[in-house]
């Protein structure tokens, strides 16, 4: 899935630079369909997390989580999200189509190490499925053979290997550090988080 979003993606940006659409609009316009395709359905996540890790109390987080409300922090970090990524992908020039493709295959990679690495914080749930359905080793191992096979040889390459690891297992390590397990919604934000920080590195690295 990650994949084929990059590679819509790539193609859209193409498109609007072959129409002279200037970066910072095409930024926008490529976030815009990023969060289109996906049907802000990680964003939400990113919303709910945030309002449930506001809380002081922890054992009011998941209720606060599950509530359709969406408070001051959630607001607050999907507009985080959104620009970081818009920021980013405004400013990266170099291998852009790359940034594009990876972004969303290390956020989806993160995603399933929270799934195959933490507990499930609750019995029943839009990502309890998840839990039940995960196989080791396929499920973590594919992305990383595949990319190391086609980047293996490119010093770039090894690099953005190395930042898609270590940001996609950290921002699911610290999310259960917070709620002490995942949630579907923690689920959503690791990927959202593992591409916005990705493409932020890409860029100080670029």
């Amino acid at each position: 899935m990650g994949l084929f979003l990059g590679l819509i993606l790539v193609l859209l940006d193409i498109t609007l630079a072959g129409l002279g659409m200037p970066p910072l609009t095409r930024a926008v316009v490529l976030v815009g369909v990023w969060v289109y395709l996906t049907g802000g359905l990680h964003l939400d996540g990113v919303s709910d997390t945030a309002d449930g890790l506001a809380v002081t109390d922890p054992q009011r987080r998941l209720a606060v989580m599950a509530d359709s409300v969406t408070g001051a922090f959630g607001v607050m970090a999907v507009t985080m999200v959104l620009l970081l990524k818009i920021a980013a992908l405004t400013d990266l020039s170099d291998n852009r189509a790359l940034a594009l493709i990876l972004a969303p295959i290390w956020g989806r990679w993160g995603q399933v190490m929270a799934i195959a690495l933490y507990p499930y914080l609750k019995p029943t749930g839009k990502g309890a499925f998840h839990k039940v359905a995960f196989c080791l080793p396929w499920d973590c191992g594919g992305v990383i053979w595949g990319l190391i096979a086609l980047f293996g040889g490119l010093r770039w390459g090894i690099i953005a290997i190395s930042a898609g690891i270590a940001l996609a297992l950290l921002t699911g390590y610290w999310l259960y550090r917070r709620l002490r397990g995942h949630t579907g919604d923690t689920y959503g934000a690791v990927v959202e988080w593992t591409e916005a920080l990705f493409l932020v590195f890409l860029r100080i690295i670029s």
